[in-house]
């Protein structure tokens, strides 16, 4: 069964400020917390939810079977949001929901790879029919491609070290479970520094799963699109898990809300170039600490809001 906490969830729906007729996407389904929510407020308006999980739609698809009148599924990753959408009519939406966390089922699937705490295969896909996995990112990509992932999407300060490592063992023998790359990692990372900050390997399976994914792409893509079809008073409410997602969001809200520098100051400034947004949240909302107590995996979770205020 696919069963997941949704972090966030009274504080995300609240804000979407769900209108009973309005058009609604959940660009990231997983184990349909929001979704549940988002078709309990509507009436005659209609939710559609993007997921690439195979798994993940099957299950959803027989929770949510009741609703199949104003709920539509879509096997896709976010990242072809508008083509979609378009697909089908929709041009124009009232709200979107992006929760970018990997979904609990995803983590402790052992087959899927994305554990650093059980073997399995170096996969890490969210679309299982890419053909992109860990195991190719982790034997054939160079040693300068690895530093770079390490560094910018891990945040590891042992980069270098880790590259080196990898790069010195595949030579010996291909590198095939997640278990093998966790030796691997302990092995380059000095044992001080082993004992702080969680388990030695997260900032590593992290960058991998990024890159493998290609989450930071797709999420500035689909960002820019979704303000592109975002109705008047619509909102984007976007779940953040690590500071590389929470600053694409927050630099983009900010960007698109900001006033243009030439204006500001002028007693009156034509409608035209008045900013066509309006940041919601001036700083993010936090998971309260019943739910990390409750959820662990919610804590370090960032909630931010956008809302169209004119054309």
């Amino acid at each position: 069964m696919f069963e997941h906490n949704s972090v966030l969830l009274t504080e995300s729906i609240e804000r979407l400020r769900i209108k009973e007729d309005g058009i609604y996407v959940d660009a990231t389904m997983g184990g349909g917390g929001h979704s549940s929510e988002i078709l309990q407020r509507l009436t005659s308006g209609h939710l559609y939810a993007f997921d690439q999980d195979e798994f993940a739609i099957v299950e959803m698809e027989k929770k949510l079977a009741t609703n199949r009148g104003n709920f539509t599924v879509i096997k896709s990753n976010f990242v072809h949001l508008k083509a979609e959408l378009d697909s089908r009519g929709i041009t124009q939406i009232d709200g979107i929901l992006f929760d970018l966390g990997v979904s609990s089922p995803q983590l402790d699937n052992a087959h899927r790879g994305f554990s650093f705490h059980q073997d399995a295969p170096l996969d890490m896909r969210m679309d299982t029919s890419a053909k992109l996995t860990a195991r190719e990112v982790i034997n054939n990509w160079d040693f300068n491609d690895l530093l770079r992932i390490f560094t910018r999407y891990g945040e590891e300060k042992f980069s270098k070290q880790v590259a080196r490592k990898i790069e010195a063992r595949r030579q010996i023998a291909p590198i095939e479970t997640t278990l093998e790359l966790v030796e691997i990692i302990k092995d380059a990372i000095p044992a001080a520094h082993r004992r702080k900050g969680g388990h030695p390997a997260k900032r590593i399976f992290q960058a991998v799963r990024i890159a493998v994914n290609d989450e930071l792409g797709v999420l500035e893509k689909a960002l820019n699109d979704a303000l592109e079809i975002l109705e008047v008073n619509g909102r984007i409410v976007v779940i953040t898990f690590h500071s590389l997602e929470d600053r694409i969001c927050k630099q983009l809200f900010a960007k698109v809300a900001k006033e243009d520098e030439i204006y500001r100051g002028l007693p009156q400034i034509p409608e035209e170039y008045l900013p066509k947004f309006e940041v919601i949240t001036k700083k993010p909302v936090l998971p309260s600490a019943d739910e990390i107590a409750a959820n662990n995996r919610s804590r370090s979770a960032k909630l931010r809001v956008l809302q169209r205020i004119r054309k």
